[in-house]
């Protein structure tokens, strides 16, 4: 018997600027607030014994706001104290997540707009399929760092050809 496909619940992404992160994937992509950036303690509450298990026992406190997008993933932003920005914040040839990927049908204008919040664009927009589908696609980050993929299309559309 196949299993039923799961569905996606939310992101944790780590940032060095809560706020700052906070304003941009809200004024960027336009995904609410859940919770406002908040304290959390290593300390004996629920919370922070969770934490604990996670991060281990190594760190004092951290800050977490949660916005949700429109189709209701979950986005974590963590800051930490210790934050570090990575050499190199595209090892692709590395096992782990690299991207993740945000749909907008106008990929002019949001790649206009994530750069003029002091993200970047990566590459060339390109299209996938230039004789049969107008489906574009392009890398770029936020002003944090983070690497992330624009579609104008959903997946399986995209994909839908089968082949490139």
């Amino acid at each position: 018997m196949q299993p039923y496909p799961r569905n996606f619940s939310h992101i944790g992404l780590s940032v060095p600027d809560l706020e700052e992160a906070v304003k941009f994937y809200t004024e960027v992509f336009g995904w609410y607030v859940i919770m406002e950036p908040s304290p959390v303690y290593n300390d004996d509450t629920p919370v922070g014994q969770m934490c604990r298990d996670v991060f281990g026992n190594d760190w004092e406190e951290f800050r977490i706001a949660h916005l949700s997008t429109g189709d209701r993933i979950g986005i974590e932003l963590f800051e930490f104290g210790n934050n570090e920005t990575p050499e190199d914040n595209f090892e692709y040839w590395k096992t782990g997540i690299f991207h993740f990927c945000i749909q907008d049908p106008n990929i002019e204008e949001i790649v206009e707009t994530i750069k003029s919040y002091g993200g970047k664009q990566r590459m060339p927009i390109r299209e996938y399929y230039p004789d049969d589908k107008p489906y574009k696609m392009v890398y770029v980050e936020d002003p944090f760092g983070n690497v992330f993929e624009i579609y104008t299309h959903s997946y399986e559309l995209t994909y839908s050809a089968g082949e490139y």
